[in-house]
């Protein structure tokens, strides 16, 4: 069985990582894992919300049988995105939009 392959996950520093954690804190969960686990139409709609927010809350539902870390690095490798934070069952994502608007897109800090 071929394994499928995705484009790398992009990388964060911890800079990054802290600032992004910040501006995810106010925000609700966008997407509820439950019982059909990390089917196509989840991940799915991941990637749509990934589209329109760039930076979104998952949580993983208490009917749902996956592991908490290997289903935030799935579903990170799955959407192209970066894990940003893991906490508790809640998954905090990170990708950015090209076509979004200017003034509505995130601006992350620089790499040192």
């Amino acid at each position: 069985m071929s394994e499928k392959k995705y484009p790398p996950t992009p990388t964060l520093t911890s800079r990054q990582k802290q600032y992004l954690k910040g501006l995810a804190h106010p925000q609700n969960a966008v997407v509820l894992i439950g019982k059909e686990e990390l089917s196509p139409g989840v991940i799915e709609s991941i990637r749509n919300e990934l589209l329109h927010h760039e930076l979104i809350k998952v949580k993983i539902g208490s009917n749902c049988g996956l592991e908490k870390n290997s289903a935030a690095e799935t579903i990170a490798v799955q959407t192209q995105s970066a894990l940003v934070q893991l906490i508790g069952k809640t998954i905090v994502l990170y990708r950015a939009n090209p076509k979004r608007e200017k003034e509505k897109r995130i601006v992350l800090p620089k790499a040192r």
